[in-house]
């Protein structure tokens, strides 16, 4: 009887292509270690280094394989992961988003009563989970990067678990994730029972050119990826979470949740998106378009409406996300040709609106120049609010720690800290010479160039309405009504904090870099749109 050998030949691993990721999981699990073994509790400057050392060194890697391989893709992993110039932008992105959040988490450990090796680990591991989000060519890797970012975040919510807000944020956001997930893996599960495989090159290549009667089974697969994604980035209708989970969660762990998840989800999505079922952009470009005109009328209509300055930016940064959508909205039609559909505008008739095959590189380009952009102004941004949360003595009442109130006068008792909010605010706003009105450009310029200028100036009036909400927490913080405890409220000193003007350190060089990068970003930048560009140019031509 003849014998029949039943082998396994295991893919070749690209080592130097995963070094971002084996820096960041090795640092976490190292960092562990070490407390785990150490007779006595390491201390917060440790771990604030260890975390600051790896998320540098992950930057640096990243941008040393640009420098290598450029724009240009090289896999690993039998194809399931790559790393290209759009993956390695968003790599150093995740790296600068560590740093600053370590340095952001320094001074507020010891207030939300947080083990500074716990949240150092979590934090790397959460990163690691964006790394891979960003570069995954299958939809199985997608999901074990959605799920280690996810996880570690709502750890890293939950680890705070002094504050009753921080419990009751970290159950809403592992709930609805739970949900979110399940969506997403049914979706997976479609897409493979209609196209044969999950790596999303090889989606793309079944799909391309192929003349087929409608496939329903696909359609719906992608409608359910697009749910999953959709809740990670607060997409409206997906956005109920954010708010609350916003509001609720330890500042510094809000602006990466704000910053880094949201850039890696987009990331996910415009992948799946562009690489995988560019084909079927006839069938799901008008769900992103719908997308993008609720996520930019809510997010900007309800942020006006908030008196919570943390609450607004939560709202803010739902607005955010919808003008990364007009980003990805101007897309390339099937075949080369342009894609037409029907928008139904809210009091109007159906109309058709034409998307241009010219330019979709551009518009996604736009896209990820809008994403590094905000997220420097959402680190800064939620850096202020870590530094003035300090004020409180109770952790429990920390809920009330943002009210617009208690930022009247700030001016007066931190100049400094109210021109660097002022800066981010106006930036957020889309002031000129600041990094958000060119992002804000481009993607209205992206969403022009392919006639989409219904969405253009729906996104125009949010940028407007937006406005108000900002310019209200300034004219508050410039007020000259000032209440007789407002001296009486000011941080106090830690021992063995080194300070600058009352003001924790760390937090200072976080928020200094966010507004350099704001405005340098603002007055100069071509720099940054080149890399953009060049980046986008492995996932659309």
């Amino acid at each position: 009887m003849a014998q029949v050998e039943i082998g396994f030949e295991a893919p070749a691993v690209d080592w130097w292509v995963l070094t971002p990721q084996i820096v960041l999981v090795g640092a976490a699990l190292g960092l562990l270690l070490v407390a785990s073994l150490t007779p006595r509790a390491l201390p917060g400057w440790a771990s604030t280094a260890a975390s600051i050392a790896t998320g540098g060194a992950v930057a640096i890697v990243a941008a040393v394989q640009w420098g290598e391989w450029g724009p240009a893709s090289r896999s690993t992993l039998n194809d399931a992961f790559v790393s290209d110039g759009f993956s390695l932008l968003l790599t150093v992105l995740v790296g600068a988003g560590v740093v600053m959040t370590a340095l952001v988490a320094h001074s507020a450990l010891d207030r939300y009563g947080m083990a500074p090796p716990e949240f150092a680990a979590l934090l790397l591991a959460s990163a690691a989970g964006a790394v891979v989000m960003a570069g995954a060519n299958d939809l199985i890797v997608l999901f074990l990067g959605l799920e280690s970012l996810s996880i570690a975040l709502y750890v890293l919510i939950a680890l705070a678990g002094r504050r009753a807000s921080a419990r009751e944020s970290a159950m809403k956001y592992f709930v609805l994730g739970a949900f979110s997930s399940a969506f997403f893996l049914y979706g997976i599960a479609l897409v493979y029972g209609s196209t044969g495989s999950t790596n999303l090159s090889g989606i793309g290549g079944f799909l391309f050119g192929s003349i087929r009667e409608t496939d329903y089974l696909l359609l719906v697969g992608i409608a359910l990826l697009l749910v999953g994604l959709g809740f990670k980035v607060a997409a409206v209708p997906f956005h109920f979470w954010a708010p609350d989970v916003y509001e609720g969660a330890p500042s510094p762990v809000t602006g990466y949740l704000a910053s880094i998840a949201k850039a890696a989800g987009f990331a996910a999505l415009a992948r799946v998106l562009y690489v995988a079922v560019a084909e079927q952009s006839d069938a799901w470009a008008p769900i992103l378009v719908g997308l993008a005109f609720a996520t930019l009328g809510v997010g900007a209509v309800m942020a006006i409406c908030q008196n919570d300055v943390k609450r607004m930016l939560a709202y803010s940064s739902i607005s955010h996300a919808g003008f990364v959508l007009v980003g990805l909205s101007a897309v390339v039609g099937s075949g080369g040709e342009s894609a037409q559909w029907l928008v139904r505008v809210a009091g109007e008739a159906s109309r058709v609106v034409t998307y241009g095959t010219a330019g979709g590189g551009d518009a996604v380009s736009s896209a990820v120049f809008y994403l590094v952009a905000y997220s420097f102004m959402a680190l800064g941004s939620f850096a202020v609010l870590s530094v003035v949360g300090a004020e409180l003595r109770s952790p429990e009442a920390d809920a009330s720690a943002h009210a617009l109130s208690r930022y009247g006068g700030l001016a007066r008792r931190r100049p400094v800290l109210a021109l660097a909010f002022t800066v981010l605010l106006l930036a957020q706003a889309g002031v000129p010479l600041t990094a958000g009105f060119v992002a804000k450009l481009e993607v209205i310029r992206a969403a022009i160039d392919a006639s989409g200028y219904v969405l253009a100036a729906v996104a125009m009036v949010t940028a407007v309405v937006s406005a108000f909400a900002y310019l209200r927490v300034v004219l508050a913080m410039y007020a000259p009504e000032v209440s007789a405890n407002d001296d009486d409220s000011a941080p106090a000193a830690r021992a063995g904090r080194p300070r600058w003007g009352g003001l924790p350190l760390t937090s200072v060089f976080a928020i200094s870099l966010a507004v350099a990068v704001t405005v340098v970003v603002g007055v100069l930048p071509q720099t940054l749109l080149e890399w953009s560009r060049d980046a986008v140019l492995a996932i659309v031509p």
